[in-house]
Order: C-alpha cells, then structure tokens, then sequence
C-alpha cells in the first residue's frame, strides 16, 4: 500500500480518500502554553551567585549547574515554605476581617491564621504540623548541564530541611503490603524534572499536607455535564463535599477536560499553586488549555453561597477560584477538583547564569495584622475548664448549641490514628478503656519536633473523619465522651454522641504555630513512645480555641450543608 510522504503530510493538506476528509496541516502547541512565564512579576530573592556557570559550546550558550546549587536551592524553598506565605495569600486573609459580609467565625478564623503566620515567620516553629510531602517539578532547559543526578542532589535539600529544622516525618514505607515504618527522614519526595527549550532551570517547589491531599478528586463525567446549567449543579454539589477538613479558606481549583485522567489531576495541582494564571482565556481550534474567568466568578459566587465560610459557618469557603478548561478524548470527559489549604505552601525558584533565585515569600505578616479584632472577636468565648471531672466538663458542654465558641483550658490527651487501633485491639482482647480516655477529652493530632525552649513543637489538630469508626465503641466504654479535631464528621459520630452524650469541638484548621506557642504548656508521653508523632501524649493547654460542632442531642453544625 502507497503512502503519502511525511513532508506531504506536514506541508500541505491532502485529501484522504478513505474518510472523504481533509487532512489539516501539523501544527504544534503546548497543551499549557502560558501566556508568559508563571512567576511573571514574582519578586525574587538571590540566595547565592556560586555554583552556576555560562560556557560556550559550539556556539550555543550552556549553563553548568553544580549539583550543590540543587542542594541548595531545595533546602531554602522548603525551609521557607514551612514557615511564610505569599503576600497575597496574607491580603486575601486581611481582607476577610475587613468585609462587614463576612461572619464572626469568618474573621476569627481568619485573624488567627494571621496570627499564626506571624508566629511561623520567626522560623522555629512551622506553620502547620503536618509539614507535608516534599514535591518539586523542574523545568530544564535543553542548554542547561548538571553534573549529578538532579533527582538526587534536590533530595539531599530536603532531606537537610526536615531533619535539621523541627518538621514533622510524614512518609511511611511499605515493608509488605500491610507493614509499614515511618522513613525517619520525609523522603522519598515526589520529583519530576521536565525537559524545556532555553539555558534556564525554574521550579515550584511544593509541600502537601494529608489533608488538603486528600481533597483531590476526579470525576470521570460526559458531555452531558458540558452545559450551564447541569455545569454549575454539578460543581456546587462537589463542593460540598471537600467540607473543611482540609483547613478553609481554600484556593480553589476546577479542571474540565484533560487528556488522560493523570493530566488532569496534574492540572488541578498547578492550577491551584496559581502556576497557570497566564494561560489564555479563550481556547482555539488545536485545543490549548485556558483559564474561564466567568466560570471562576460564577463558583467564586456559588461558594460563597454555601455558608460554610472559614470552617465553622459564613461566605469564605474559598480565598478564589480557577477553572481551567482542557481539551478531551470526545468518549471521555474527567472533571478534576482540588485545593490549597490555609496553609497554602508553594514557592517558585530559577537558575541562571546570573545565580540561584528563590521567590520572595513575606517576612513580615504582622503588617496585616488589625489590632483591635482579636479582643473583640475573642471576647465572644466561652471558657471551659478541663480539668474538671468528665461529668461537670459534658454538664457545661450541655448549656450550649453548636458553633458555640470555647476557649479550653486543661489536660488534653491526644491520640490518632495508630493509637486508635491500638486501644481497639485491647478493647477487643477484653481489656478495659484507659482512664486517660475516660477522664479527659482527646485531641486528634501529632506534633512537630519541639524547638529547644518550647513545650512544644507545631500541634494542630489532624482531620477528625479517619477515627469516625471508633466513636461508638469507645464512647460505649467511657472513652472519647469529648473529642476535639478538624472538619466534618459523618452520621454515625452524631448518632453516637446523641446515644453516649459526648460531644465533637472542631479546633481551628490551620495554625499549628500559634497553638504550640500561646495555648500548649506542657507535653508528654502517655503510651507508645516508639510510634513518635503517633504516640499518645497528656498535653496541658490554656485559653485553646474551639467551637462545638456535634453535641449531645443529635446536633451537628454541618447538617445544613449537607455535607
């Protein structure tokens, strides 16, 4: 069989006779193609002029990069990361206390974020205790020369952050498939290096927490979603279901489209760094990704709508939004949703010949701080003493409906995950519920490593939905009657506290830095010290805040939202 050349095919149009369909012309563009570079008006910062060099070679101009320079420039990117924001992350929280929209939780939440970026930009303790999988994605210029493996030389910069600085060990190995032990180092990181025209090495650099991770989700949808109406129904009932256990107020990220699932997913990750803001906001004929500002507006409204604000009731689910349209395969149609969370850690980097460079994240986030607020949002508590015996503690809990908020002062005693399914296999086995869970409330959380001079290193709450299974039984025991964590819970957690009459606080997602600095006074190790931050600990907190989410009458203060 005859076919036509190559060069036919790329030059000109041909006519294919079997389909009675004109072959268009080959044109190439990047399914992503930016508008100008993603840190387009970033400020930098030069961390060093040293291990980088511009050479010759037959008459193109190489960049030689010492695998130190790579060291380097993860190390500082995941230092900074864990311990400042961006400046426009900090203004959109400022501008929450300023909106007379935007409900008293709104603007307590959004004060204490602000108040915990101003602690974690001293640099000792990090922003979030969950401090995150290391992720970077490099983009290599073809002209651009290392002289070790780059994959390499980028982890021992991580790997010289998290256990150098008090960061928390997060990744756990596979031993088998059902054994596994902390890697005692956060590494592996995810890192992927693309290859790029040019004599130039830029970054993102990421650090992703559990539980903005866990809001990741695709759904594998039709045409039939790819109308206004059926579009936006969709989106909104989506929504609902991210709830707040990834730490609202969240930037938001949509993705319709994509020509594989996995790209999609990708997608949604940059999209919500704000890695893709310059796109084109208009598509063409050859299927280039863009940004739909209308469709931004309209879900920006929608979530506003939802009225479950800043994690405890209001209008800022979300900071902003970005919706990103993509081309598709016409029998496939995935529809991607993701987020980045309060703590919102994400910086760019570049190597050139002129050095090593870091995006300049802020230094100084008390100038958002508004002084008058915090006495007067404050003010509005209700201070309960936990060092009274359990019965007096749920008596006080009683008096008040959900979204009540409490400033608690006490024993705490935290547990999680693998301290769970520790006391259930000795329920099981017979044995009875420690005192320490009948005596106390329990703090679904696990620390950072403790700065010298501090009781205590970053020890926000983790995500309350994983011990969900537990409630009953442990309340069925005396245990767990007052739980305190981050986001939703689901039905049966309500039933049990209606049933046991214990009661779910939500603690504030996100400012991990403030509570270890002005609300925990002492910690230490109850059961388990070979588990590390899965250890259970008795802690010894003041003024700690938090709200009541379910109580014991079958309330919770989610239920409105259907969540």
């Amino acid at each position: 069989m005859l076919r036509a050349p190559l060069s036919r095919l790329l030059s000109a149009s041909v006519v294919n006779r079997a389909f009675s369909t004109q072959v268009k012309p080959f044109y190439y563009q990047d399914l992503l193609e930016l508008e100008k570079p993603p840190y387009a008006g970033t400020p930098f910062k030069k961390i060093s002029g040293d291990y980088v060099k511009a050479t010759e070679v037959n008459g193109k101009k190489i960049l030689e990069v010492d695998g130190k320079g790579l060291t380097l420039i993860a190390e500082q990117a995941m230092i900074d990361i864990s311990h400042l924001l961006r400046p426009s992350h900090l203004q959109s929280l400022s501008n929450i206390l300023k909106d007379p929209e935007a409900s008293s939780n709104d603007k307590f939440v959004a004060l204490e974020l602000l108040k915990n970026a101003n602690i974690a930009s001293s640099m000792i303790l990090p922003s979030c205790q969950d401090t995150g999988t290391a992720i970077v994605m490099g983009k290599k210029g073809q002209y651009v020369w290392t002289n070790e493996d780059d994959g390499a030389a980028l982890s021992k910069g991580i790997y010289s952050t998290y256990t150098l600085h008090n960061l928390r060990y997060s990744q756990v190995a596979p031993l088998d498939m059902f054994t596994e032990k902390n890697t005692g180092t956060n590494l592996p990181a995810q890192i992927e290096i693309y290859s790029t025209p040019g004599s130039e090495y830029s970054f993102l650099f990421m650090a992703k927490g559990g539980g903005s991770a866990n809001k990741s989700f695709l759904f594998q949808q039709t045409k039939a979603v790819l109308n206004e109406k059926s579009l936006y129904e969709f989106v909104a009932d989506k929504m609902k279901t991210l709830g707040t256990a990834a730490c609202p107020p969240y930037h938001l990220a949509i993705v319709v489209g994509g020509t594989s699932a996995e790209f999609n997913l990708k997608t949604v990750k940059l999209a919500s760094a704000r890695y893709l803001d310059h796109l084109p906001t208009s598509g063409n004929e050859h299927g280039r990704g863009f940004r739909d500002l209308e469709a931004e507006q309209r879900i920006t409204e929608i979530s506003q709508k939802l009225g479950i604000g800043a994690q405890f009731g209001g209008k800022y689910f979300c900071h902003d939004v970005r919706v990103i349209r993509l081309p598709r395969h016409g029998a496939s149609c995935p529809v991607g949703i993701g987020v980045s969370c309060s703590a919102d850690r994400q910086c760019y980097g570049k190597i050139t010949d002129e050095g090593i460079f870091l995006e300049q994240l802020e230094t100084n986030p008390a100038k958002y701080l508004p002084a008058p607020s915090a006495a007067q949002l404050s003010s509005e508590a209700v201070n309960i003493d936990l060092n009274k015996p359990m019965p007096e503690v749920l008596a006080a809990l009683t008096k008040h409906p959900v979204k009540t908020r409490l400033n608690l002062t006490g024993t705490l005693v935290v547990a999680r995950d693998i301290a769970h399914a520790k006391i259930k296999e000795r329920l099981d086995a017979g044995h009875p519920m420690p005192d320490y869970l009948r005596n106390h409330p329990v703090y679904y959380a696990g620390p950072a490593k403790t700065p010298e001079g501090y009781a205590s290193g970053s020890f926000g709450p983790t995500t309350a939905g994983r011990m969900d299974s537990y409630v009953d039984l442990f309340q069925s025991h005396g245990g767990s009657m007052v739980m305190l964590a981050k986001g939703n819970r689901s039905k049966v957690v309500t039933d049990a506290c209606k049933k046991h009459g214990g009661f779910y606080l939500g603690s504030i997602g996100g400012p991990a830095a403030i509570l270890a600095q002005n609300c925990i006074k002492k910690v230490e190790v109850l059961e388990y010290p070979e588990l590390g931050m899965e250890a259970i600990f008795r802690v010894e907190v003041e003024n700690f805040p938090a709200f009541i989410v379910v109580d014991d009458k079958g309330h919770d203060f989610f239920d409105e939202f259907k969540l």
